[in-house]
């Protein structure tokens, strides 16, 4: 990892001069002599070395008087990797920042979701990143703007409010100081491909660091979608979201070198929150170099990464919601929890409008799970228990789970609940929450694939063995898995 990575000039430097596209959202380069800050893979000439001044974040760069590159446009570069790898205070205030949280409930807000001060969260996010919460979370509204200027027809008013600016007036000025063009000039410098192709529909593309194999990604989606929530259709993974002002539905492909998204939006104010969550649904933020050279150290798992580098860990979007598919998918098959899921989807999911068939409802929110029927469900006893308890958890908010939860105490509080074992709560450490070091070896076919390639196939002994793959131990669990021809590891056709 590169904690820290814009204080050491030297390596910065040589990333910029070899424009090392591995580097784009870990530091950005502000140029002395232009006034602009660029992404390491710029492609134009590289600036002297001492011209360069280095800095952690894009907010950083903005709050100097910077502006941002039209050539690398360094405001979409992929995001920092350390915001996915890390559980402290900086990691998840970056994470709920994203997730918009500053923009509808203001810093106390973000504060009061970390349990800290909110002079305690300012200084840790001036000192690790050079800005504040306020600077970042202009920054992304600048970056909202942007998409939305470029990818949409709407009038400039309605972007303005939908990309969380107060006025107008912020709203211009803002775009102007950060793009050195009018919002206006944006759109018309736009490329012809960004042009709106179905009312209403926002069409961008999520950048990741490469490699990325897609196989088990979009795979595991598919094989998993719950009907009238999910769907595989035409070579994209759709679903429906749920979201702070409205809902959503999303359609995802891989393509080379990006993620394609197309997202319809009931509310255009969701548009960061809706990219955010499909980011880390994804995990495009991921280092994969990173996580493959550390598992290529251990001989048994060099040829998997070898002959598929890149696995992400596919995630959720809305961290309850996953948490009750966990609980419907204890020791039963893929299609019987797809099939526990849709009934209760059916019975209490909100219905949405999907023009073009097969999407049906939202996944229900715990709180309209609260009234369930346990007798309604056609489940051991035990499970229907299992089920309510973590309902009931849930919708009361004695547990919360979402993009700030500590991982270690969360885990623990999971596992204090009936009926709650070890698999189930780092299954929920590993997708819902996006701890890369969650590890399930007591999962049949982690424990099936570490007999196969002449691992330890007992829980404790695979444990032992898997601490050299720390911290990405949730990835090796993705190889192991691939190692089967389960549908999850299939892309669709």
């Amino acid at each position: 990892m590169h904690r820290g990575m814009h204080t050491d000039t030297e390596r910065c430097v040589r990333a910029v001069q070899s424009k090392d596209a591995r580097f784009d959202g870990w530091f950005y380069t502000a140029v002395l002599t232009t006034g602009i800050y660029c992404r390491p893979s710029c492609p134009a000439v590289p600036p002297k070395p001492e011209h360069m001044v280095f800095h952690p974040s894009a907010a950083a760069c903005q709050q100097d008087g910077y502006r941002a590159c039209k050539r690398c446009r360094p405001d979409t570069s992929p995001g920092s990797p350390q915001w996915n790898v890390r559980a402290d205070l900086v990691a998840r205030a970056m994470r709920l920042i994203a997730d918009g949280v500053v923009d509808r409930e203001g810093v106390t807000g973000l504060a009061a979701r970390l349990g800290y001060s909110t002079r305690q969260v300012e200084r840790q996010l001036l000192a690790e990143l050079g800005a504040g919460p306020l600077a970042l979370a202009r920054a992304q509204r600048a970056q909202t703007a942007r998409l939305l200027v470029e990818t949409t027809d709407l009038p400039m008013a309605d972007v303005a409010f939908a990309a969380g600016f107060s006025s107008v007036r912020t709203f211009n000025d803002t775009v102007r100081e950060v793009f050195a063009l009018s919002p206006s000039e944006l759109r018309t410098r736009a490329p012809k491909d960004a042009a709106v192709g179905t009312p209403g529909v926002i069409t961008l593309r999520l950048p990741f660091r490469t490699p990325l194999h897609p196989d088990n990604l979009f795979g595991h989606l598919a094989a998993t979608a719950v009907p009238g929530v999910e769907e595989w259709r035409h070579g994209a993974y759709r679903r429906t979201l749920r979201l702070p002002y409205g809902h959503g539905i999303v359609a995802l492909s891989p393509r080379p070198g990006h993620i394609a998204c197309r997202l319809a939006l009931s509310d255009p104010r969701d548009l960061t929150v809706a990219i955010s969550r499909c980011r880390r649904l994804l995990d495009l933020d991921a280092d994969p170099v990173a996580v493959d050279e550390q598992l290529r150290t251990d001989p048994a798992l060099t040829p998997l990464v070898d002959k598929a580098p890149g696995r992400r860990v596919p995630r959720t979007v809305d961290e309850a919601e996953f948490a009750v598919r966990a609980v419907l998918g204890q020791q039963v098959s893929t299609a019987a929890a797809r099939t526990h899921a849709a009934r209760l989807v059916t019975a209490h999911g909100t219905p949405v409008d999907d023009p073009e068939g097969g999407l049906t409802h939202l996944f229900p929110a715990p709180e309209e799970l609260a009234a369930l029927d346990p007798d309604a469900l056609a489940m051991p006893r035990t499970r229907r228990t299992t089920l309510t308890t973590l309902v009931r958890r849930l919708a009361d908010g004695d547990l919360r789970l979402g993009a700030d939860s500590d991982w270690t105490e969360t885990r623990a509080a999971l596992l204090a609940l009936p009926g709650f074992g070890p698999w189930t709560a780092d299954v929920i450490a590993m997708r819902a929450l996006g701890d890369p070091d969650a590890f399930l070896p007591t999962d049949l076919g982690v424990r099936r694939a570490a007999h196969a390639l002449g691992l330890p196939s007992t829980p404790a002994a695979l444990t032992t063995r898997a601490a050299a793959w720390r911290p990405w131990r949730a990835y090796a669990v993705q190889y192991l898995w691939a190692t089967d021809s389960h549908p999850i590891n299939v892309l669709p056709s």
